[in-house]
């Protein structure tokens, strides 16, 4: 019995594998230097950075919609504060990962991330 409901189990596509995040190609090309195809890190490294980045952007669009109602700015203006929060503030990213992030949260709130 329990070797039918494995095979249940993965006929159904759920599997022990923890890789089944798809990450954007954007954001591998994070990790690939120039010149090179491959990443300089783990598939697991680069995992636990996009799930951070992800979240982060995620959790950063209520803020970005308050600063943009009550500041009365555009949207780029928005996204160029939150950008350079992220550059300096504690928020555990580097410079290449805040553009990311700042990119996701233009696109999960529909904004354009070009000034």
């Amino acid at each position: 019995m329990a070797v039918q409901r494995a095979a249940a189990r993965g006929r159904c596509g759920v599997s022990s594998d923890d890789n089944q995040i798809e990450i954007p190609p954007s954001f591998i090309a994070l990790f690939v230097a120039p010149g090179r195809i491959k990443p300089n890190a783990s598939r697991a490294d680069i995992q636990q950075r996009y799930e951070f980045c992800e979240d982060l952007a995620s959790m950063l669009t209520e803020t970005a919609q308050s600063r943009l109602w009550e500041l009365g700015i555009t949207e780029a203006d928005v996204l160029e504060r939150i950008g350079a929060g992220l550059l300096a503030g504690p928020a555990g990213v580097n410079a290449a990962e805040a553009q990311w992030v700042t990119r996701r949260l233009a696109e999960l709130l529909g904004w354009s991330s070009q000034p």
